[in-house]
């Protein structure tokens, strides 16, 4: 437990609400205990507000901790974990090139790696919410000799080529690959796809919601967003606040070869039943970025996608029991 982190969100949540400190403690204290939600689930989820017939459809911490316990068998994580695994597991839908390094890394294999890229991204083998990931250009690798000291400094790490993302897609948010996460369940009364939100970049190279970027929901049906974008500290967007483009009614392309090709990757490690796949949007299609084996319940569930105050948990018993 944060407490100073907390006691922060206390003070951010004071503000929003207009309830006292006392008041929104004692709450806090009740929807842990009764619906399992941490201080953050009780902030995305603006839990202060809802009805207790609304609280049971939100997915907190300890619904999602339980759902990923039951669905995948942490045997199998390293699948998805480990980002070279991934990458070889699922190379069908993974057409860029990519090499492991590590502190073993020798310069022949960097620099011809290295040769025709116009930009590489670095990432830890393992990790999330985009910690740790550095981009570099042919600036940063002119002198071999330091590049070759950071990438082997950096430890077991994926060096991938940059993903080019349609152009659609770079009119929304140049700045960063805007990718899509579709989460696909292998449940016991259904199978398919739960829900899919698009991440945007907002200012940083990442369009991860811990990176200051936002999402919004994706109909699954049309490939268009419903709903406005919002980001972890509750700001809401109509429009991306540095191009400008409207947010609602913005289609995704190559939607629907996304959602085909999700659903035939859950299959590959069906031992792995509750998986979030992000995926990019190139020109030549979808490809995919990363799979999610413990995915965050954090997206899915900002307050400004459910103004009615029904939350995501309707969805998933579509496909399981909760």
């Amino acid at each position: 437990m944060d407490y100073r982190r907390m006691w922060s969100t206390l003070d951010t949540l004071q503000q929003r609400s207009g309830k006292s400190r006392a008041w929104l403690l004692t709450d806090m204290l009740r929807c842990g205990l009764r619906y399992n939600a941490g201080y953050m689930d009780y902030m995305i989820a603006e839990m202060y507000r809802l009805s207790p017939a609304q609280r049971r459809t939100v997915i907190t911490r300890g619904i999602n901790n339980q759902i990923v316990r039951r669905m995948n068998d942490k045997i199998y994580w390293h699948s998805f974990d480990d980002k070279a695994e991934f990458n070889s597991v699922f190379k069908k839908w993974v057409p860029r090139a990519w090499m492991r390094t590590d502190q073993d890394t020798q310069p022949e294999a960097l620099n011809a790696f290295l040769a025709d890229k116009k930009a590489v991204f670095l990432k830890p083998i393992e990790g999330s919410s985009g910690v740790g990931v550095s981009k570099y250009t042919p600036a940063d690798w002119a002198d071999a000799q330091a590049f070759l000291r950071t990438v082997r400094a950096a430890g077991p790490s994926v060096l991938e080529d940059c993903v080019v993302q349609h152009e659609h897609m770079s009119a929304l948010n140049p700045g960063s690959v805007n990718t899509v996460r579709i989460a696909t369940l292998l449940g016991d009364k259904a199978q398919g796809i739960v829900y899919a939100f698009l991440r945007i970049g907002n200012g940083k190279v990442m369009d991860n919601v811990d990176c200051g970027g936002m999402a919004a929901r994706v109909d699954l049906d049309s490939g268009k967003l419903l709903t406005v974008a919002a980001d972890k500290q509750g700001h809401v967007f109509t429009q991306h606040p540095i191009t400008g483009m409207p947010i609602i009614g913005f289609e995704l392309p190559h939607f629907e070869q996304a959602k085909a090709m999700c659903l035939e990757a859950m299959c590959l490690v069906p031992q792995l039943r509750y998986v979030a796949w992000d995926v990019a949007l190139t020109p030549d299609g979808p490809t995919l970025i990363e799979g999610n084996s413990f995915p965050s319940h954090a997206v899915p569930q900002f307050a400004a996608h459910y103004p009615d105050g029904i939350g995501i948990l309707p969805e998933f018993q579509r496909f399981i029991d909760i």
